[in-house]
């Protein structure tokens, strides 16, 4: 059964697109596109790759070898994935190199020849190698809470869910990936339905997509599982909508980056044998998509369990640790992160107040950006107070001590440098850490009304009544008209 081809993904070089702009055509529309012209001087592409393009896998063995990493079967269908193994990446390397000699000598196209393709996936590697600097994000994928959250907090808030060895409470969504030709990944959305970008470093990759459109297509009448792999024969009388879906073919060539919206549907073959760097994101554009996902998960887990609640003494306490080991956080991590992404964004606002008296740039594009921020954080606050917020006590955050809390300045630091860099800020020689302390002592203001946020309604007040104060005070930083109809 073959598939049905309806257009390619756009390529853009990226040197002739502003931030303005790659928000304006791609990350409002949701819309995929492959950007070139970004990895010129990243040391990966110097160090990873011989000057014939191939592999360098004797300088991660050399250099990383010790690292222990998840390795994809790909011919090993585990549930809704491939099998995962785990071993050190010497072995991964050894193993990749073996094959590499026996399909010489062979001849074959079979590329496994008798042995497993295996794919590198999700290795953790800038946490765990923080000092080689192997590339650097582009600027279009900077606005990362996500990243920006987890190099500062566990994702996990529950002590119940939270374990210090746990690899998604405590690391990063920055990954990088190895696969020999023929390694592949099948059909999927991203994790949190983020964003995602993906850069070649070498290789080949064949990229199909599935617009969040017809999404319904790929799975079955019951939308409980979608198709593994779009090249299978695919059963009709399971997946009856499979046939009418109409998919965006990309090849990504080496030193090309990709851009994945939210609730893409897509799978990926290597062509070549390929390295790439990952990484998973999200912010104020798409942070709808997010909690959509966390709220249709959390329905599922609860109506699973659903039998068991009259002798559960926690039914809902069992239903957010699920909804956690399931897709990767629950409500209680969700408005934790929502909350102190709000005051963070507040306090750029009350940093933008003191820098409109300074003339020598435009607070507009800045303005607009922090509006829309705080109008996606408001309208999830609404959202989750209509199905009657959040229970329990996880969800507890006092004002007073996150901002004198030393974490949240480093969160507070990096969201002021994201925006330096995305709006090309000028710092005025001044120490951003003491101004920001600045910046928060003048909230005292938005203090007055209470230094507790416990529930979702409790949010949405006190974004309300911050913005009320800021525009108050400098009648040219208009939001409130960007809030209403939250």
């Amino acid at each position: 059964m073959g598939i049905r081809i309806g257009g390619q993904i756009e390529k853009v070089n990226g040197k002739e697109l502003n931030y303005s702009e790659f928000v304006e055509r791609y990350m409002e529309k949701n819309q995929p596109v492959v950007l070139t012209g970004l990895m010129d001087d990243w040391k990966a592409c110097k160090d990873w790759v011989f000057d014939n393009g191939k592999p360098n896998l004797h300088f991660f063995s050399t250099h990383f070898g010790n690292s222990t990493v998840q390795v994809a079967d790909c011919g090993t269908r585990e549930f809704t994935d491939q099998k995962r193994v785990e071993m050190s990446v010497s072995e991964f390397v050894d193993h990749w190199l073996e094959n590499s000699v026996q399909e010489h000598c062979s001849a074959s196209t079979d590329h496994s020849n008798g042995h497993p393709v295996l794919y590198l996936k999700d290795w953790h590697f800038v946490k765990e190698y923080p000092e080689y600097l192997a590339y650097t994000t582009p600027l279009f994928f900077c606005d990362d809470w996500l990243n920006l959250y987890l190099d500062n907090y566990h994702m996990h808030k529950d002590p119940d869910t939270f374990q210090e060895n746990n690899e998604i409470s405590c690391s990063d969504y920055r990954f990088v990936y190895m696969g020999a030709k023929g390694s592949w990944t099948p059909l999927h959305a991203d994790v949190f339905r983020s964003y995602s970008w993906s850069a070649n470093v070498c290789g080949k990759k064949q990229w199909l997509f599935l617009s969040p459109s017809q999404h319904n297509l790929v799975f079955d009448r019951n939308m409980k599982s979608s198709v593994y792999n779009i090249f299978d024969d695919v059963s009709e009388k399971v997946f009856p909508g499979f046939t009418e879906a109409i998919w965006l073919d990309c090849t990504q060539e080496q030193n090309e980056i990709i851009f994945v919206p939210s609730g893409w549907y897509h799978q990926v073959h290597n062509l070549e044998d390929t390295i790439s760097i990952n990484h998973n994101w999200f912010n104020g554009y798409n942070l709808s998509w997010v909690w959509n996902l966390l709220l249709r998960d959390y329905n599922e887990a609860k109506e699973y369990i659903e039998d068991i609640r009259d002798i559960c003494d926690d039914f809902e306490g069992l239903c957010q640790r699920n909804l956690a080991a399931n897709t990767g956080m629950n409500f209680y991590d969700f408005f934790i992160f929502i909350t102190y992404f709000c005051l963070a964004n507040l306090v750029q606002l009350c940093h933008l107040l003191r820098d409109c008296k300074n003339p020598t740039w435009s607070s507009s594009t800045v303005a607009r950006h922090l509006a829309l921020n705080l109008r996606s954080l408001r309208n999830i606050a609404v959202k989750i107070n209509s199905i009657g917020g959040v229970a329990g006590s996880h969800g507890f955050l006092d004002i007073r001590e996150t901002l004198d809390d030393p974490i949240f300045l480093n969160l507070c630091v990096g969201l002021e440098r994201t925006f330096g860099m995305i709006h090309k800020k000028q710092s005025f020689c001044f120490d951003t850490k003491k101004d920001l302390v600045d910046d928060l002592t003048s909230l005292d203001i938005i203090r007055t009304y209470g230094s507790q946020i416990c529930t979702a309604k409790d949010l949405v007040r006190f974004i309300d009544n911050a913005i009320a104060i800021v525009s108050g005070i400098n009648s040219e930083i208009v939001l409130p008209s960007e809030l209403d109809g939250a």
